[in-house]
């Protein structure tokens, strides 16, 4: 473990698993189409590449980027997307690989941006939920963890844009992120 780790609440191993159950969910549930799958970077990218690395389901791969901490670690408010879709989603299934839904509001803003697109669906696959931090009612459709409220990096999860390649997601200690 990084030695700025309190502890590791999810093992690589365990990753690894929900991952592989997300992709079998939504191979079942996109059987015979073509959706788009986006990342939301950057701290999806590692959860968005296992997963549509363990679909059967053909799908072609789009990115954004939707901004709400920046480098604090508390959302700042109203996210904002810093970077748009390469191609269109009008008439399109879309999958919405997010790293986490914690206040909730990015997910909204992101629901709301695909619906002014016209897309025919959209699906959204989140590795972490944090309910205890939600601020609107919002919820993905399938969720790989539920945790509890601290501060976590790794598996593309960030505090700064470091220890997005730790293997395994972990609390970071207090004195890394908090400053008098």
């Amino acid at each position: 473990m990084h030695e700025d780790c309190e502890r590791v609440i999810l093992t690589e191993e365990e990753i690894a698993g929900r991952v592989k159950e997300a992709a079998a969910w939504l191979d079942e549930r996109f059987r015979g189409t073509t959706p788009v799958a986006v990342c939301n970077l950057k701290g999806s990218a590692m959860f968005f590449c296992d997963l549509v690395r363990a679909m059967q389901t053909d799908v072609e791969l789009d990115f954004m980027a939707v901004s709400s901490y920046g480098n604090d670690t508390i959302a700042a408010g109203r996210p904002k997307i810093k970077k748009h879709l390469f191609s269109s989603v009008a008439g399109r299934d879309v999958i919405l690989a997010e790293d986490i839904v914690d206040t909730g509001r990015t997910l909204v803003t992101l629901r709301n941006f695909f619906e002014e697109r016209g897309a025919k669906s959209l699906t959204v696959v989140t590795l972490l939920d944090k309910p205890s931090r939600r601020k609107v009612n919002v919820s993905a459709d399938f969720t790989c963890f539920t945790i509890e409220d601290a501060f976590i990096v790794g598996y593309g999860l960030d505090y700064a844009e470091k220890y997005r390649n730790l293997p395994y997601i972990a609390i970071l200690k207090r004195e890394i992120y908090e400053h008098d």
